[in-house]
């Protein structure tokens, strides 16, 4: 079975950033890449919309293709949204021999030691740390520790195993910000090219981030 891969965010909204990085990694990985929207971030304020809009939003991002998906187990879930706990579920679903593998940007991944029970990620899920080309994060001294022994060079090593490795996986930066986005709507102004076309279409879903 292919591995399955999970992006996690607010996606608040979602914009052509997130899945232009998604996409990227599903075809490197040879992956089921699924977007899974945060309940209650705990690292960050809450989402300007809601849990349905959110939803409503990625599903209209996500028409017409088949590769990525959309996973809403964190919004059915009540209180904060802690990636341990969700990969903990996942892998009850998948079994122990399913390679599952968390994507993190590689700021994100700088911070894992910050993160609830981050020890236990290993003993779950693959890592892959996305990457801009010439550009390096430091580590604190524990995640070396913790990291550096998993580092491995290429994603076939990924199917090896169903979790415990880390993969830095280059992809193609494109700066864009949700809150930017979130920003130019509240101006009255048109995110054109920034995030998908049918979010441009529905004039419901963006009047939630327009200025009243």
């Amino acid at each position: 079975m292919k591995p399955i891969a999970i992006l996690g965010g607010t996606f608040d909204p979602v914009h052509n950033g997130h899945l232009r990085v998604a996409w990227e990694a599903a075809e490197a990985l040879d992956a089921e890449v699924r977007l899974m929207p945060a309940h209650v971030p705990p690292h960050r304020p809450a989402p300007v919309a809601s849990a349905a809009q959110r939803v409503d939003m990625l599903r209209s991002a996500l028409v017409g293709q088949s590769r990525l998906t959309l996973d809403t187990r964190e919004l059915d879930r009540a209180g904060a949204s802690y990636t341990v706990d969700t990969l903990r579920g996942m892998r009850v679903e998948v079994g122990d021999e399913r390679s599952l593998i968390l994507l993190v940007g590689a700021d994100a991944f700088g911070g894992l030691p910050t993160w609830r029970e981050w020890h236990a990620l290993f003993d779950l899920a693959h890592i892959a740390m996305l990457t801009r080309p010439g550009r390096t994060e430091p580590w604190p001294a524990e995640l070396v520790a913790e990291a550096g022994p998993r580092r491995v060079r290429v994603a076939s090593e990924l199917r090896e195993s169903a979790c415990g490795k880390v993969l830095s996986l280059p992809v193609t930066p494109l700066d864009i910000s949700a809150s930017a986005v979130r920003a130019l709507l509240a101006d009255g102004r048109e995110p054109r090219w920034l995030i998908p076309d049918a979010l441009l279409a529905d004039v419901e879903i963006l009047r939630i981030y327009r200025r009243q």
